[in-house]
């Protein structure tokens, strides 16, 4: 990112929650429901808004029910060993030192489980790993501690900060998205096969929407892929997921899903703003 536009993010983090927030963070929320955000006590994933996200939790829960299987099968086992063959029931124990069929059955059962997971879970795997024709490229580059973005088909880029929490409020967010939210949103079109480019500045960070179910290391002097197609329009969050210094804990990413009418729309404003400035996301209201 150029020099320029790190000083005008900069600019932007101090002043966003000191002064004018309003104006310098996105200010779209309303009309967008808050879709990928963790909750209180909450133990599953968020909902899957991708195709992606969808057959990674189907995959999941399926190891899940194999899984309880196994043990299943394990404690019937151990159950029949304690109550038959302890020294009260089976006082003088067999001698014997194989069982051929035995031998034959505990080799091929797990073999036959591993060609199970590999049948139903490698296909998921390739499908994250062949990219697809882009609607959207994305590029994202990790810095301590911030993400930049750019828009290289439609000239844009800009760089996001974490929203203290005096800029929450004025940037349409709550209290209890301290942590979450950015004042410079990802913004793409829903239905769209978005491809984003990953790299980082100058330590290994990691770009990781739990409800697009991607995450990407993003390696100085690398760049990687992944992709997604946001089905539903709203907010999401996500993390840097590899430590990256002190401030790890305060570079979150910040996605809106918009219609390809509000897309366009931003695209055209952003690029009449500020150097390394995001326009605000108008969202028309139910109403």
């Amino acid at each position: 990112m150029r020099f320029a536009t790190i000083l005008s993010g900069l600019g932007a983090a101090i002043t966003s929650g000191l002064i004018a927030g309003a104006a310098l963070a996105q200010d779209g929320i309303s009309g967008l429901e808050i879709v990928g955000k963790p909750h209180p006590r909450g133990t599953g994933f968020q909902p899957a808004v991708t195709e992606l996200a969808h057959e990674q939790q189907w995959l999941d829960h399926m190891l899940l029910y194999l899984c309880i299987g196994v043990v299943a099968l394990v404690v019937v086992l151990l159950g029949i060993v304690i109550l038959r063959f302890n020294s009260r029931s089976n006082p003088a124990p067999a001698k014997f030192t194989h069982n051929t069929p035995l031998e034959i059955a505990w080799t091929l059962v797990p073999v036959l489980i591993l060609v199970v997971l590999g049948s139903f879970s490698l296909p998921v795997l390739f499908k994250q790993q062949e990219i697809p024709a882009a609607d959207v490229v994305l590029k994202v580059t990790g810095n301590q501690w911030f993400w930049s973005y750019e828009y290289p088909d439609e000239g844009i880029s800009f760089d996001a900060f974490m929203l203290g929490r005096e800029g929450l409020e004025p940037a349409g967010y709550t209290q209890d998205e301290y942590l979450l939210a950015a004042d410079n949103a990802v913004v793409l079109p829903v239905n769209k096969t978005v491809v984003v480019q990953v790299t980082a500045a100058d330590v290994i960070h990691a770009w990781f929407v739990p409800a697009f179910a991607v995450q990407h290391s993003a390696v100085p002097g690398r760049i990687g892929e992944l992709w997604f197609k946001p089905e539903k329009e709203g907010i999401y969050f996500g993390q840097c997921t590899t430590l990256c210094g002190k401030d790890h804990a305060y570079m979150p990413i910040t996605v809106k899903v918009v219609s390809q009418e509000v897309y366009d729309d931003w695209v055209a404003r952003t690029r009449t703003a500020g150097l390394g400035t995001s326009a605000s996301v108008k969202v028309a209201s139910a109403d």
